[in-house]
């Protein structure tokens, strides 16, 4: 049976024991666990002993090489991380100013959306309420997963995520993917058949964007394998080269409208398309700023991909 827990250091002391023993927990090695905090790693040991002394258990099983939790300490780990982000929600929820004279927003988005979506968006939300800080990380969709439910993110936009329980997709718009040449490119009969495409050379996205991965999927049902002479980790760069007219691309047509120098050619199958969603963790703190942008967000949708006047 799990001893009463008496801590006459105070709730600050186990807080700190708290985010020692997820550490230790995550690193599975206490040196690790110590580096990562900038702490003694014997300090670290002390504090973890500590916090197993007042609980009356060992929360480690420190036998092996690599650091585990025993069962108590798993059952306790899963309170301690939900505890954590409560108290992080708490904490932000404080600063929360329902006037939004001031605040903070964290916002994710998948790489194709900083082309074309959030600069608008930004602008108008800091038109409106220019007290509100804003934190923007580019992501990938599975970053921004991690980044959700780990209470590192606000509110993201990506794609649907409906089969995941802890995240929330708000459907927006559906995002079309097309094939891209400059204007220089040579005109060809159009729409370009599965037969027309062997010829074509590329410039993609590299693997492990969600793009890329949709695009391979497609090949992959036509059973075409594109020439890839460019793999990039940067859309601006793809946009470059394309632009020389050499070389052809596959992108949302969203991207395309906002470019000079290019055009879009039809295929036949047409490429697919995919939903874009904004994205929450369920049950989640939703601050007086994560709210309006959501708002925002909306309006733009509702009224084509066209943001509201002041």
């Amino acid at each position: 049976m799990m001893a009463s827990i008496t801590l006459p250091y105070g709730e600050a002391v186990l807080l700190r024991h708290v985010r020692y023993l997820l550490a230790v927990a995550d690193h599975g090695n206490f040196t690790r666990a110590a580096e990562a905090l900038h702490v003694s790693q014997p300090a670290l040991s002390q504090q973890v002993r500590q916090l197993e002394s007042n609980l009356g258990v060992v929360l480690f099983d420190r036998s092996g090489r690599a650091v585990v939790p025993t069962d108590a300490g798993r059952v306790y780990l899963e309170h301690a991380r939900r505890a954590l982000l409560e108290l992080d929600a708490g904490s932000r929820a404080m600063l929360d100013v329902s006037d939004l004279s001031k605040g903070q927003l964290r916002l994710g988005v998948t790489p194709t959306f900083s082309e074309y979506l959030v600069a608008p968006l930004i602008d108008r939300f800091n038109a409106l309420y220019p007290g509100v800080a804003i934190t923007l990380m580019e992501l990938s969709l599975e970053q921004i997963t991690e980044a959700l439910v780990g209470n590192a993110l606000d509110l993201a936009i990506g794609f649907t995520l409906d089969q995941h329980t802890d995240i929330d997709s708000q459907p927006l718009f559906q995002e079309h993917l097309c094939l891209v040449a400059a204007d220089a490119y040579p005109r060809v009969s159009l729409p370009l058949a599965s037969n027309d495409l062997p010829p074509l050379r590329f410039a993609l996205l590299a693997k492990g964007f969600a793009t890329r991965t949709l695009i391979d999927a497609w090949c992959q049902a036509l059973a075409f394998k594109p020439q890839v002479l460019l793999q990039a980790d940067s859309i601006a760069i793809v946009l470059k080269v394309v632009k020389q007219g050499r070389l052809v691309t596959i992108l949302p047509e969203a991207i395309v409208r906002n470019q000079t120098g290019l055009r879009t050619m039809a295929t036949l199958p047409p490429l697919p398309s995919r939903t874009v969603a904004l994205l929450r963790r369920k049950g989640a703190y939703q601050s007086t700023a994560a709210a309006a942008f959501a708002k925002l967000l909306d309006e733009w949708v509702t009224l084509g991909q066209s943001l509201p006047r002041r």
